[in-house]
């Protein structure tokens, strides 16, 4: 049994490490994510939280689960087992629609999610390392010219636009319990990655040499977040959860190199070239607020028969210092985000039927994105639905979500995306540290 026990951990951390090497090497690798709003800033954003907390909105900031690692609020540690270690490990592919006031097309990604793992300190004081996307940069469009005059003076043009990379974050987190109900954290966040977007021109008469514009960054920079949560249990098994949380405000570091290059028949020359040691990217400090509330299957239980949740979110991104996009209006504004989400497990002690011990969960939210493009502010909304089911053991889970959505329109010039992510996650659950009687 012991050796079983040591044979298990050091899976994990091999698992771990192996994994964190795959998520690193993801900012390599093209179109991670897709879709044409990546062009601007830091670029989409990726959706924060497990598939445990997508699968309900995306709520977390007043959300405490004994059998998941919620790392989207530093404080959340802390609910636990104290003798517990904790990971979770998430996948999804995203199926992108996207019509604008012409023409429309398909495209679809998947990608490995997160990775996070918890374990004690001592007593309810916990430790949390993690892996996860903060944002994805990932287009892929083209067209060409139909203006008559030009073309028969020309020929043919084609301009096509290409962008991939992206920010991943690695966390440190330790959250203490304080006082009676409350419960203190803070996370460490390095920011690394890289983000190359390109414009080229290529003529289709060999007098004329192609052009390739466009600019690479390279990303390295820390930040902070911090944490603080309340749980309250309250009579007939209710436990009410509240939270806030506040991310650090941080210039992004690295180097910004920019160039133009022509090719043609006589070779390829660099026009311009530039490298600096400033990325001209900026993330703004960003304030959540959450609480929950929900019902224990029984009075000596951790885990919920039902459970609602709602979180509010605001970043401003008005001072943030992006590198301009040439002829396209793109301004940074205020971005917020509110979320609602609920989990329902009929009876996890149930001796026959199995899917009375499933969660099923389901969510809405509506964001207002930190883009504004002609004067129109970028929006988002979607549902979400999920469910886990324990194997072998009450908190050892895979778990399933969809995320159906929306973002943009195709008014003033710009694109509407409908979008369906699938998303699977696993949890796993062992104690640590427990004599056997007999091995």
């Amino acid at each position: 049994m012991l050796r079983r026990k040591i044979y298990y951990k050091f899976l994990s951390f091999t698992l771990f490490f192996c994994i964190a090497g795959l998520l690193g090497a993801q900012t390599l690798d093209a179109l991670g994510g897709f879709t044409p709003y990546s062009m601007f800033g830091v670029g989409e954003l990726a959706k924060q939280g497990t598939a445990f907390n997508r699968a309900m909105g995306g709520i977390g900031v007043g959300l405490r689960d004994h059998r998941y690692v919620n790392y989207m609020n530093p404080a959340a540690i802390t609910a636990r087992d104290s003798l517990a270690f904790m990971l979770d490990f998430g996948a999804e592919g995203q199926n992108t629609y996207l019509l604008d006031a012409s023409t429309s097309s398909v495209f679809n990604t998947f990608n490995m999610r997160h990775l996070v793992l918890s374990f004690p300190l001592r007593g309810r004081t916990a430790m949390m390392l993690g892996l996860t996307p903060y944002s994805h940069t990932g287009y892929k469009f083209e067209r060409k010219e139909h203006r008559p005059d030009i073309i028969s003076e020309i020929g043919d043009i084609v301009y096509q636009h290409y962008g991939d990379g992206g920010i991943s974050q690695a966390l440190f987190g330790v959250a203490v319990p304080l006082f009676k109900y409350f419960s203190l954290g803070a996370q460490g966040i390095y920011y690394f990655g890289r983000m190359s977007r390109s414009s080229d021109l290529h003529f289709a008469t060999p007098a004329y040499r192609s052009l390739q514009t466009g600019n690479n960054v390279v990303i390295g920079s820390f930040s902070g977040k911090f944490g603080l949560q309340y749980e309250r249990q309250m009579k007939n098994n209710y436990s009410l959860s509240a939270g806030v949380s506040y991310l650090l405000p941080s210039d992004l570091t690295g180097d910004a190199t920019r160039y133009a290059i022509a090719q043609g028949s006589s070779g390829r020359d660099t026009i311009y070239m530039e490298t600096v040691n400033r990325a001209q990217m900026k993330i703004p400090a960003e304030f959540g607020v959450g609480f929950s509330l929900g019902k224990k299957q029984r009075s000596d239980d951790v885990v919920n028969k039902w459970m609602i949740g709602l979180d509010y979110t605001r970043q401003d991104w008005g001072r943030s210092a992006f590198a301009p996009t040439p002829g396209i209006d793109f301004k940074p504004v205020v971005s917020s985000s509110l979320r609602a989400g609920f989990e329902f497990t009929p009876d996890l002690y149930d001796p026959r039927y199995v899917y009375k011990q499933w969660t099923y969960r389901g969510g809405v939210y509506y964001e207002q994105t930190y883009m504004m493009l002609n004067n129109t502010r970028i929006n988002a909304s979607g549902i979400t639905l999920g469910i886990s089911f324990p194997v072998m053991h009450w908190a050892n889970l895979l778990n399933f979500g969809v995320d159906l959505g929306q973002r943009g329109s195709v008014n003033n010039q710009l694109v509407r995306e409908r979008y369906v992510v699938f998303q699977l996650g696993i949890s796993l659950y062992d104690i640590w540290f427990r004599k056997f009687r007999y091995d």
